[in-house]
Formats: C-alpha cells, structure tokens, sequence
C-alpha cells in the first residue's frame, strides 16, 4: 500500500457539494483532432501508466495529425511524445500479450495498430509479430475480455461505414470484427450484422452476465438497425423474448455502473438528440430514467442555443468524492449540422443526496463550448481528486485539474493476478463503509474512442474506514479491511 496523499482530508467536516477545476490546459502542446469527414468521429483518449511512477499517461488520437502521448511528470507536467502515427481515432490500453506491460490498440481509418509496451513508455508496432490481423477499414470501437480459462483476451473491433462502398455511405455500415486467441496468435472474422458502432463495452447487463453491448450510429444504418446486445457465453444477439427492446439512437457513447445501489449496473447513452440513462431492474430488464433525474442534458444548458445537443464521451466519477457517482459528457457538433446546437458545452452532472442531477459545469469551470469528443477523468496528479483531459476537433485539447475544496475521503483500488489476465479484467470491487456500498466493475471499452486501464477511484465521504470484497474474474472472492484511507490499495491475488 502507497502512503496517504491526502491524510487533511480525515478532519474535514464536511463534504462539498459544488466542484472547482482548474485550467491547466497551458500545459499542453496544442493538440487538435483535425481531418475530414472520416474523423468527423472519434478523437478518443487514453489513460494508462506506462512509465512507472503511479500516475496515468495520456495518448490522445490526432486524427489525420500526428498522435501525442503525454508522460505524466506530476503536479500536472507532462513531457510530450509526438508518435508518428496518422489517421488514428482512437487507443484502448490493454495487455494483450499477457506479458505484465500495458499495450495500445490503436484504431485507425486503415489497418489497426498494436503497440506493444516495452517499459518506460516505449512502444514498438507488434501487429504483425502478434498476429493480429489489422483490417483496412474505418475502426470507431473497443472492448476485450478473457474468455473463461483463455490466456489472451478476446477482442472486438467495431468498424463504422464501408468506405469501399459505391453506394453509400447511408445504409453501408461495415462488417464489426472480432479476434479470439489461437495458437499462433488471433484468428479473425467478421462480426455482423454491422449497424455503424461508435462504442462498445464488454460488461455485465442487467441479467449480471458478460454481454458485449453496441451503440450504433442511426445517422448511417438509417433504418433497419438498432442498438445491440450480444450474450458472450451464448453466443447470441438479445432480442424481445430476452426483455431487450429494440433501441434506435444517433449512438455515441456508454458509461455503466450502479448509482441506483441495486447491485446492477446502469447504463448512459450518449447521442444526437438524445442522452438517455437506463436503470436496471432487479428482473434483469431496463428502464428509461425518468426526466426528473436531471440527466438527459439533451440541450445545451447555457440557453443561447435550443438546438439538440451532440453528446460524445460519457464517464461516471465521483468528483467530490461524496460517495455518489457524477456524470461528466462531452458535446460538440459533428461538423456544421445545422439542425443541432453549434455552441455545445459540456457537461459535469453533479448527483444530489436524492438522486436527481444537477449541471455544474459552469460553477467547476469545464464547460467548454468546442467540439469535443473523446475525454478522460482520471486522478492525474495522485491526489485522489478526478482530473479531466478532453480531446476537441477544430480546437486545442484542454487540460483541468480539479480542486474542489473540502473533498471527502477516498481509495483507489489496484489488482492484480499471476497467470493469465494479470490486469484482472472483469473483476468487480465492492467497497463498504458505515453508510455506504457501492461497487465498479474492471472493463475495456465503453466511451467514446479512448478507454482507461488505472486503479478503481472510490469517493467515501466522512468514512475513516472501510471494507473491500473482490470477485475475481473466475468467481474468487477475497475479502481486505482498510484502516488507512485516502491511498492506492494494490492487491496481488495469490
């Protein structure tokens, strides 16, 4: 365990409410995701610690521009590695060769990359030398997750329109990909039918089995798709007879986790016209969250434009650290859509005690009125406070630092397994204190363009204690008692 960084925080007597972020995007070399229309999506963020040092790295997509990976100096220094890597839309971290050093799958307009982790935040293209087979397509979305006794993990590319296509690009959505581990490396198929994915997560539904859920982009399936949910055990697509409706939306983004405490994940939806969250029920069902929740931020909130708002990346995250999950969203017009706001900030819903939202990104200070897209919020600096990078098209990237005063208690949960899976995808972390439960699961995928591969950020309010229970990916529980709180907790399953 890493001493306390915010050992103040046990005599703080009470827990703000309203967030506080600093700019700090001067620390940045200006960074824009520029190109046409094939990166009209995407723009994704990573978040992962390739150097070290306990802090996440940044890799920020640049579209037909160079890629930019940002060492993490702390106190929010950053030393910039531009990668000579074009045509990028977005990386997920990863170990897909099972080796203990964090990978990137890199999607691109074009064949995909694997950069493998060398240590110290070097990479080298082991595509080829892996066996993947890269694809020449127009890759938007992610997940993996290891198969029950696999040694690698399964992976699943989603591809959005065909550009080989002489008839489109309406109604010539590609072929999604999937790659399963083999001997001599990854055997690959096509993954359909493909309705234009911009996001997927490998994760437990309502049911609470693995399913790989896919949010596809209406604007080119037009008519005949619908969002996805696919069982991984069965092998199978969910259709009416499973409670799952068929769902249409412009498709962005997906954020999951319980903020209902039902021992369920819910799931937000980022979307043209449409930000919608679903609960889930205790039957293994979803339900459309009533308006009055306060999370739809389907306009922007500033009121100078009533055009639908454009959401992106969508990321749950208790920014206050009051044990209650915040919501932050990305917005940004696609280009010039005219029937769609323009100046579109983005937002930071803030959960009140009641359950209800409130936006706040004006009172923190983030909310930025370009076109955004990918994001991460993530502690930067390891002061166990939520910091927030977002990439924008058109515009520099921005940087936030949060410095939120009065902050509760905190812990970040680290694991680690021997063998296989050594990053313990798929496991989930039950953290208890006097008056609270709550639990996330360790997934790939999900957001917009970038996933993250760091300790598990719980906020626990005034508690001064607490307990964890972990399932491990195989079902293993193990139980650990926290006495010392506002730290990492890194825990190696035996």
């Amino acid at each position: 365990m890493r001493a306390p960084a915010l050992a103040a925080l046990l005599a703080a007597p009470a827990v703000a409410q309203n967030p506080a972020f600093t700019d700090f995007s001067h620390r940045l070399p200006e960074h824009v995701y520029r190109g046409g229309w094939e990166f009209f999506v995407g723009g994704g963020v990573a978040a992962f610690d390739c150097s070290g040092n306990n802090l996440p790295d940044l890799f920020l997509a640049g579209g037909e521009g160079p890629s930019l990976l940002l060492r993490n100096q702390g106190d929010m220094v950053f030393v910039p590695m531009v990668l000579d890597i074009t045509d990028v839309t977005g990386a997920f971290p990863l170990d897909i060769d099972n080796d203990g050093l964090l990978d990137l799958f890199v999607l691109r307009v074009g064949p995909n990359m694997v950069l493998r982790g060398l240590g110290d935040c070097a990479f080298e293209d082991a595509t080829k030398a892996l066996g993947i087979d890269p694809g020449n397509a127009w890759s938007t979305a992610f997940a993996a997750w290891w198969q029950d006794g696999a040694s690698r993990p399964t992976v699943f590319v989603g591809n959005y329109v065909d550009r080989e296509n002489p008839e489109g690009p309406f109604f010539a959505c590609d072929d999604n990909q999937i790659l399963r581990p083999i001997a001599e490396g990854w055997q690959s198929a096509p993954f359909g039918p493909g309705y234009c994915p911009l996001s997927v997560l490998a994760a437990r539904d309502a049911r609470e089995r693995m399913t790989l859920r896919l949010s596809n982009d209406r604007h080119y399936y037009v008519r005949g798709g619908h969002e996805q949910m696919w069982d991984i055990r069965e092998r199978r697509y969910l259709g009416a007879e499973d409670g799952w409706p068929d769902l249409m939306l412009w498709g962005m983004g997906i954020a999951s986790r319980d903020i209902t405490g039902n021992g369920r994940a819910d799931v937000y939806l980022t979307s043209m016209a449409d930000q919608i969250l679903q609960l889930a029920q205790d039957d293994g069902t979803y339900r459309t969250a009533p308006f009055e929740m306060g999370h739809t931020a389907h306009r922007p909130f500033t009121g100078d434009d009533g055009r639908p708002s454009t959401g992106w990346h969508a990321q749950w995250g208790d920014v206050n650290n009051n044990s209650r999950a915040d919501l932050f969203v990305a917005k940004g017009n696609v280009d010039q859509m005219p029937d769609l706001a323009m100046a579109d900030p983005n937002n930071l819903l803030i959960q009140n005690p009641n359950g209800q939202f409130e936006e706040m990104a004006h009172i923190a200070g983030v909310a930025d009125p370009a076109r955004s897209r990918g994001a991460a919020l993530v502690d930067l600096d390891g002061d166990g406070r939520l910091d927030l990078v977002v990439v924008n098209r058109r515009a520099p990237a921005r940087l936030y630092r949060n410095e939120t005063e009065r902050t509760g208690n905190w812990l970040k949960v680290n694991l680690h397994q021997r063998g296989a899976n050594r990053f313990a995808i798929g496991a989930r972390v039950y953290v208890e204190t006097s008056d609270t439960h709550q639990w996330q699961e360790l997934s790939i995928g999900g957001g917009h363009a970038g996933g993250q591969l760091v300790p598990l950020h719980f906020g626990i309010g005034t508690a001064l204690e607490a307990r964890l229970r972990i399932i491990w990916p195989d079902g293993y529980e193990s139980l650990h008692a926290v006495r010392q709180i506002n730290q990492t907790i890194d825990i190696t399953r035996d």
